[in-house]
């Protein structure tokens, strides 16, 4: 598809054809990356059309001209459709946007300013493009420009609050040069919009914030163009266009169906029937074996280039990745699960409460209820609103309920964070909190949903216990200490993808108390590998290094102590640190002073974890040997859309990092 000529005004039947070859290049590039988020782009995709090829004063050779047009798309996960937008009005090859999210690709999972020419803003946490948009409307009066700006927007996306806070500015500051756009699909994740937090009547409410609204059919062209002159034409007051449209309008088998939100076609067969219905007459068959082509080749090269990297990181004699070998075997299970069973086992205790904000499945907060409807006048959805949350669940522990929130980390530490600290801390009211997704193995979603600070976040608040479970099985266990056992704060922080077992019902576990892990000889089975024992009935055994660990890492830091063990007859005391607060302290100062040589591991930003280690090993008694540490996590940068094996080596997180450490500090 090549760029649109914007000297030459296209019809109406035009700008309806070039919406629909963007919709077949964003399905194909979907489809290249096995995920990402087709429904609202392609209710957004006629707006998105007549945004790029019609209305927008954009200079793609310039593509920071001052007096440009500015657009947002604050539904970030909306971004094959921005993408396609860009690429049709010229700011790149139309045939490049087939590496969405794929490692080292500029087309991340969510939009990334400083990676993509065109892109005003990184976005992905759903209410903060309005805000922003008023920002840069109010920078244009101060320079005496007149260039727009211009926020796209989900109708489920109207519940953050700081939507309407942004709104109420607009209207204040009177900022006639900004339309925002309200893709009014009525599907979020969890649902109808009006069955998980209504938002209606949207037009009232938006005309009371003194906006002028416009409302129309949002896969209509004509009426597209007709709001975007009659937003010019209004002066004194913003603009806000709510586009009645279907989500994944194109698609018979899409049309209207929430599970499409965030779902990539099965196969190519599922992907023909789609391109058929969509009828482009740019991406025929023979152009989509040529970009499926070209997504493989980008994926194989990234593959190839990470492998031979991280192949030396460490010298062994074999390798030791899971499951490679003939023994060690371990199965694989998503931490999530974990949470889901404890929510279901203990769910019949009447003072549980849970409460959703709009990802609830795919966090497994659902398990709950899904299996006992009688617990569902105890399930309440506030949708997409989690500082909304975070107070309502506050309201419920003042009155004796335990109300379990959950959504993904980054959502449920960073953006509610005053109220859990002033509301649900400082009261020290009984509310659990579930940080899903937490690291980079979250994947191709891409830095903006991948949690690496919320250890950081919620260890530093008072009164605060926060559990970072290394397997299923522990994330069950600790899940339900956690709600049933800790009368206070809680945060349970664990992962999406499936990671290793290696704990089971016979595992000793204790909150607050750490495990001890010994490699004992090659087994089978990985687990039957090792001895676990709580870390009150541990003797020293003479070991030469320690790895401390939580989450995820417990498992890397176990195939670190088997690799040293065999490669380098380095004997190494694993911890792990289910419990990170309140802190193990007295098997972190034993292993200070009775070993000395201590490395942290951790799927965060690193020291997050491995900073609260080392402050406490620094108060050992003993100084009759050095202490070293050193630290294995995310080197203070932002995550990477990727496959997650892939992020784990890209950002040096695995049993090799950890073992080529080990060595490096043994000398």
């Amino acid at each position: 598809m090549a760029p649109i000529d914007k000297t030459k005004k296209l019809s109406i039947a035009e700008l309806e054809a070039a919406a629909q070859d963007m919709r077949a290049y964003a399905l194909v590039a979907i489809h290249a990356a096995g995920t990402g988020h087709p429904g609202g782009s392609f209710s957004a995709m006629d707006f998105t059309a007549a945004l790029f090829l019609d209305e927008m004063n954009l200079e793609p050779k310039d593509p920071k001209w001052h007096c440009r047009d500015r657009v947002i798309y604050s539904g970030g996960h909306k971004a094959p459709a921005l993408y396609v937008g860009l690429a049709a009005a010229g700011f790149y090859d139309m045939d490049s946007v087939v590496t969405l999210r794929k490692c080292g690709s500029p087309f991340q999972g969510h939009p990334h300013c400083l990676k993509l020419s065109g892109v005003e803003v990184s976005t992905g946490s759903l209410g903060q493009g309005l805000g922003v948009g008023v920002g840069q409307g109010l920078a244009l009066r101060l320079d005496d420009c007149d260039a727009r700006v211009y926020v796209v927007m989900g109708d489920g996306e109207q519940q953050e609050g700081s939507v309407w806070e942004a709104a109420m500015s607009a209207a204040h500051f009177k900022l006639d040069n900004l339309c925002a756009f309200v893709d009014k699909n009525r599907l979020q994740i969890d649902g109808f919009v009006e069955n998980v937090m209504n938002i209606d009547p949207l037009a009232e409410k938006y005309r009371s914030f003194g906006w002028h609204v416009i409302e129309i059919d949002g896969h209509d062209m004509g009426q597209i163009l007709g709001a975007f002159e009659e937003a010019r034409a209004t002066k004194g007051k913003p603009t806000i266009i709510i586009g009645n449209t279907i989500k994944g309008k194109g698609v018979s088998f899409m049309e209207n169906v929430g599970g499409w939100h965030g779902m990539a076609t099965k196969d190519r067969e599922q992907l023909d029937a789609a391109l058929a219905e969509i009828a482009s007459q740019v991406v025929t068959k023979e152009k989509v074996d040529e970009l499926l082509e070209s997504a493989d080749k980008w994926l194989n090269d990234t593959a190839k280039t990470i492998v031979s990297d991280h192949a030396g990181v460490i010298a062994t004699e074999r390798s030791y990745w899971w499951n490679e070998g003939d023994s060690m075997q371990v199965k694989m299970d998503p931490t999530r699960m974990g949470f889901g069973r404890a929510l279901k086992e203990i769910g019949g205790d009447e003072r549980i409460c849970t409460l959703h904000a709009d990802i609830s499945k795919s966090i497994c907060i659902t398990d709950f209820e899904a299996d006992n409807p009688e617990r569902q006048n105890r399930v309440f959805s506030v949708g997409i609103a989690e500082q909304n949350m975070m107070q309502v669940a506050a309201g419920l522990a003042l009155d004796g309920k335990i109300p379990i929130t959950g959504t993904y980390g980054v959502f449920a530490s960073g953006r509610p964070w005053d109220q859990i600290r002033t509301t649900i801390c400082y009261g020290n009211l009984n509310v659990k909190i579930a940080g899903a997704h937490g690291g980079i193995s979250v994947g191709q979603d891409g830095a903006t949903h991948q949690a690496l600070e919320e250890i950081s976040l919620m260890y530093v608040l008072p009164n605060m216990h926060l559990e970072v479970p290394c397997d299923s099985v522990e994330t069950q266990r600790s899940s339900k200490a956690a709600i049933l056992d800790v009368n206070g704060p809680a945060y349970i922080r664990y992962a999406r993808e499936a990671t290793p077992i290696v704990t089971d019902a016979n595992t000793p576990y204790k909150f607050g108390v750490a495990n001890i892990i010994r490699f004992r000889q090659e087994e089978p089975d990985f687990i039957d590998a090792f001895e676990q024992k709580l870390s009150t009935e541990y003797k020293n055994e003479g070991e030469t290094l320690a790895i401390i660990a939580c989450g995820p890492m417990v498992p890397e830091a176990m195939r670190a102590a088997w690799m040293l063990k065999v490669e380098r007859g380095i004997e190494t005391r694993v911890i792990n640190m289910h419990t990170v607060k309140p802190l193990d302290k007295a098997a972190i100062i034993a292993a200070a002073e009775e070993i000395g040589t201590i490395i942290t591991a951790e799927e965060h930003q690193v020291g997050g974890f491995g900073n609260i280690i080392a402050g406490v090993a620094a108060t050992r008694r003993g100084f009759d040997r050095p202490l070293r540490i050193e630290q294995i996590g995310v080197a203070d940068m932002f995550g990477e859309s990727g496959q997650p094996w892939e992020l784990m080596k890209l950002f040096k997180l695995t049993a090799e990092d950890i073992a080529a450490k080990g060595i490096e500090l043994l000398g």
